[in-house]
């Protein structure tokens, strides 16, 4: 009969033992019971077994520098997860994914929005064909070695989006529909991107704020929590592991702020959307009389021309 610990016990053994393979997560017998190892292992591929080599199986390959010898454990990699993914799926925290910070944070198109259906259209229809977009959407943040802060461009994206109004709102007119969602790959105006970088410094500074008052209530000392790197390395009693993951999301919250911070203060050498367009369009230099009276350049070209009449170099 059902018990709930009968259940935790269930879902833990398939969380912790199953590997994403083509596709889906399985439970793949013998490799469900490989331990995890940060170098010298790859994660459990899809492959082809049997003698004609036809039937579907799974594959454990190690880097060229490991070998084996009769007798040894086979270790497998668990894959590029975070230390909270890690905690969760399988109770431990290797010391790969320690150096890994990732947090996570949650945006939304305003209801209230008076473009709110025009995005949910462009979200649905007009961003990735088989996956359309919720108006809802979470994206990591990530902090490692040689980053940053610099959120994934994802986000950059999406927010774009969300803050498009006022002066920029003709991009949600019919004529741009099926082209709106490239242009939000790169910045729009001043103000739009003012507003996505206050965006994403806000909720940075609510998560880390909703961090200390929970682990004020919890009576937590979070000044150790810096030194979890050094003293508690190798603690794995679930305070201790639950400190490390609190100190990766710290820094991960912490350096994207610093990096919208510094972003803030460059607004102004952006390239916008307007600039683009006119140097798309041939109007982004400085006007010269001369040229307007019918004077052309070295290449035969008035002010403002990028090629010759006639001079598409057609094939007819």
């Amino acid at each position: 009969c059902f018990t709930v610990d009968g259940f935790a016990w269930a879902t833990a053994v398939a969380s912790s033992r199953s590997n994403f393979v083509d596709g889906s997560l399985r439970i793949l017998p013998f490799i469900d019971l490989a331990n995890h190892a940060d170098l010298g292992t790859e994660e459990v591929r899809g492959g082809t077994m049997g003698a004609f080599g036809t039937t579907k199986g799974a594959e454990i390959r190690t880097a060229s520098t490991k070998t084996y010898e009769v007798g040894d454990e086979v270790f497998v990699n668990y894959g590029p997860k975070s230390a909270a993914e890690y905690l969760l799926e399988h109770g431990f925290i290797p010391k790969q994914a320690r150096t890994t910070a990732v947090s996570e944070l949650t945006f939304e198109v305003d209801q209230e929005d008076r473009f709110y259906d025009d995005k949910l259209d462009i979200l649905e229809f007009e961003t990735y064909d088989s996956a359309p977009m919720e108006p809802l959407q979470s994206f990591d943040v990530v902090q490692e070695p040689g980053r940053d802060g610099e959120p994934d461009p994802a986000i950059m994206q999406f927010l774009r989006l969300a803050k498009l109004g006022g002066k920029d709102a003709f991009l949600l007119e019919s004529i741009f529909r099926k082209e709106v969602w490239g242009f939000m790959g790169l910045p729009v105006s001043e103000a739009n991107e003012r507003g996505v970088v206050e965006e994403i410094e806000a909720a940075c500074t609510k998560a880390l704020g909703e961090m200390d008052a929970i682990e004020k209530d919890a009576g937590i000392n979070t000044s150790a929590d810096a030194d979890t790197d050094t003293d508690a390395e190798d603690d794995t009693s679930p305070e201790g592991l639950c400190a490390v993951v609190r100190q990766a999301e710290r820094k991960a919250l912490t350096r994207t702020s610093e990096y919208m911070q510094r972003e803030r203060e460059a607004l102004d050498l952006k390239v916008y959307y307007q600039e683009r367009r006119l140097k798309d369009l041939g109007l982004d230099s400085d006007w010269d009389p001369e040229s307007d009276l019918g004077g052309l350049d070295d290449d035969g070209l008035n002010y403002g021309q990028t090629r010759l009449p006639g001079g598409g170099d057609l094939d007819w």
